[in-house]
């Protein structure tokens, strides 16, 4: 893994984001979803380094070569991820069909008083979590986000619910750690994406798909860190108004002793490639990591 995802520039602009929003919440969903058809052409047939990388991805997850149409729904895909966010963060649940797997592997460790780590990765939705703290008796959940990488979608979030927007905890910020034992102190959940790497973060190489890549291994070690319990967690989108929440065990937040930490630490990140390769297998089109996942 690299840090291409760093250098490349979010696209969309600002006002195009508040026409979207205007259109979302004053027209519908079914019309804005009619606009994201040429917005999606437009961009499968203008972003010729992502559409390349997407390609490659799925060759390795299907393969073989990926067609037009399927690039063409894999945007469509994200697209539609990205224009759900706007009801979510309004928790216009309503308008969804979620369905959950596993809430009683969340449940158990939030009995224990003690918060959680939700383990995702950019594969879905991970905005459809706010819906498992609407269900689970609104639980405090903070969200570790590098913004600084999006304006644009951190205006977004902003602008559509400032409430949502300060649950946001910023990578690497002064007081990152702080905010992240006081919500797991409270009993909150704390949500991570372990699929990208930030700037001099430390990396371990793992197989992801028959070939090497290097993944962070921030999100594992502030696990043991802060020494709580961790849960993966995949919000796969199945098209028109379908979510699926895949919520499993994954660690029970004990601190290995500090001759086994960099061993236990390389199995656990291999681990989470295992899971992750599994869930993109389940659902191709969700991954969205528009770069080369692979090159150094």
């Amino acid at each position: 893994m690299s840090l291409a995802w760093r250098q490349q520039p979010e696209r969309g602009s600002r006002t195009g984001v508040r026409v979207m929003t205007w259109v979302a919440q004053s027209l519908g969903r079914p019309v804005a979803r009619v606009l994201l058809y040429p917005l999606c052409a437009y961009f499968l047939a203008s972003s010729g380094t992502a559409r390349r990388a997407i390609a490659q991805f799925r060759q390795r997850a299907q393969g073989c070569p990926a067609s037009w149409r399927e690039l063409f729904h894999h945007y469509h895909a994200f697209a539609s991820t990205i224009l759900d966010r706007l009801y979510f963060l309004r928790a216009r649940f309503d308008l969804f069909d979620v369905q959950f797997h596993g809430l009683e592997v969340l449940d158990r460790e939030l009995e224990k008083g003690g918060g959680c780590i939700l383990l995702g990765a950019h594969l879905g939705s991970f905005e459809v979590v706010r819906a498992v703290g609407l269900l689970r008796r609104r639980l405090d959940i903070r969200v570790l986000m590098d913004e600084q990488n999006a304006p644009v979608i951190r205006g977004m979030i902003q602008e559509s619910n400032p409430t949502a927007a300060e649950t946001v905890i910023q990578i690497g910020g002064v007081e990152t750690m702080l905010q992240v034992k006081e919500c797991l102190e409270r009993g909150g959940i704390v949500g991570v994406m372990g699929d990208r790497v930030t700037q001099e973060e430390q990396t371990v190489a793992c197989k992801f798909f028959g070939a090497e890549a290097r993944f962070p291994t921030g999100a594992v070690r502030l696990a043991h860190v802060v020494r709580a319990p961790v849960v993966l967690f995949f919000g796969l989108y199945r098209g028109g108004n379908r979510y699926e929440v895949h919520l499993e065990s994954f660690s029970d937040g004990a601190c290995p002793s500090q001759d086994r930490r960099d061993i236990g630490l390389k199995k656990d990140v291999q681990r989470y490639a295992d899971r992750l390769e599994d869930a993109c297998r389940r659902a191709p089109d969700n991954w969205f990591n528009f770069y080369d996942f692979w090159s150094e």
